[in-house]
């Protein structure tokens, strides 16, 4: 019988739009400084991926 998560995935939708005054969940997670990339955000560790990758 499977199951119909509908209703705990809009909860937790519902939660994340609460806890971050409606904005989106991912805008907070991004900017957030990370100790594994050197306590930077994680748009900023993408940003320098890609200027050394496109360094010859």
């Amino acid at each position: 019988m499977p199951y119909d998560t509908a209703m705990i995935e809009s909860f937790f939708a519902n939660l994340k739009l609460k806890i971050n005054d409606g904005r989106p969940f991912l805008i907070r997670a991004a900017r957030r400084l990370h100790s594994g990339l050197g306590y930077i955000t994680p748009l900023q560790a993408e940003q320098q991926y890609q200027q050394i990758r496109t360094v010859p």
